[in-house]
């Protein structure tokens, strides 16, 4: 009967535990982006964050403050930044449709005299005015929630900073597996989380301004705004920066600058899309031994789930399943002692 007692108030607990875990992660689904980003920034300031309290010995409160401030300085104004120059773009279609409305009118009379085909039909007219109208609020309300993230992350971060020692205790002595087991696991979620957070920017600033160089020789109008998009655009898996350079090259055959949307192709293709090939495998083996399809396919299966935090913790999600078998395999259908379990993987 004791036993019943025991094993009754294990899964009442376990239930109990579960269903207000997922009332938590729903509620605060409008605030995951802030969270994440917190998680990411904290793995790269940790070891700022011990060697200033462990060796400085800095009180734990100013440690976490200065590194709060370098973060700001580092992450977060350069990316706020970026977010102005699109709110910037933004209001003006928002409010003033009709300008964007004759640029397209203009681009639709280009592909007609070219083509002889009609893209746009006057009935459509109304409707895509509507459409940008409505993309620009939806923008809008989309840099109030990042802006509210935003506020969170630093919320966030200050106190994991500040606990930063007791969390990693606390989440290693919790996960289902011996010491020995439990530190590499964490060692992994560190490396792959360093990778991403820190390769994939780089990644795109390094491609961005590549693009930016070849836009600038082509003769690209606001040749800065769009390699600005070119180095958001790398982030998405497979297709990448041709996102953007392919249609620019094919706005500059429109306006007759055939020598210019030929070297943008050829630019593109020899020297953006390669780039992008070598510095990602370079970058990701470098940083982390997670493999680029791994990369890729944790960004699809991240973007839908976490937003853009999605580009670090998506390959984080899938790497930490292959991960999770490889464990499996190697103690429960190979056999393979505990301090045994990594030992291909030095």
């Amino acid at each position: 009967m004791a036993n019943f007692k025991e094993q009754y108030w294990r899964y009442s607990l376990f239930v109990i535990i579960l269903t207000l875990g997922i009332i938590i992660v729903v509620e605060l689904k409008p605030y995951i982006g802030g969270v994440l980003g917190a998680a990411a920034i904290y793995v790269l300031l940790r070891r700022q964050m011990r060697y200033l309290t462990s060796c400085r010995r800095w009180r734990r409160s100013l440690a976490a403050s200065v590194l709060l401030v370098e973060a700001v300085i580092c992450f977060l104004i350069p990316l706020s930044l970026i977010v102005w120059m699109f709110v910037s773009k933004i209001q003006d279609m928002t409010l003033d449709p009709q300008s964007s409305m004759d640029a397209i009118r203009g681009l639709a009379d280009r592909i007609r005299e070219k083509t002889h085909y009609d893209l746009l039909q006057e009935e459509n007219i109304s409707s895509i005015v509507t459409m940008i109208t409505r993309m620009g609020h939806a923008f809008l309300q989309g840099i109030f929630s990042f802006g509210v993230n935003l506020i969170m992350l630093l919320f966030v971060l200050y106190f994991m900073l500040i606990g930063g020692i007791r969390m990693e205790h606390y989440c290693r002595d919790i996960l289902p597996f011996n010491s020995t087991v439990s530190r590499n696991v964490m060692k992994e979620i560190y490396m792959i989380v360093r990778s991403n957070a820190i390769g994939i920017p780089l990644i795109a600033i390094v491609q961005g301004s590549i693009a930016y160089v070849g836009y600038v020789i082509c003769g690209v109008p606001a040749a800065l705004f769009w390699a600005v998009i070119t180095c958001f655009a790398t982030i998405l898996p497979v297709v990448g920066a041709a996102l953007v350079w392919v249609p620019l090259a094919f706005v500059l055959a429109l306006e007759n600058s055939w020598g210019a949307a030929v070297g943008l192709l050829v630019y593109g293709t020899l020297v953006i899309t390669q780039s992008d090939n070598v510095i990602r495998l370079i970058l990701q083996k470098k940083m982390a031994d997670t493999h680029p399809l791994v990369t890729v396919l944790g960004m699809v299966i991240g973007l839908p789930l976490f937003g853009f935090m999605g580009v670090i913790f998506g390959p984080l999600v899938l790497a930490m399943f292959v991960f999770f078998v490889h464990i499996f395999k190697r103690k429960y259908l190979d056999g393979v002692r505990p301090s045994q379990l990594f030992a291909d993987k030095r």
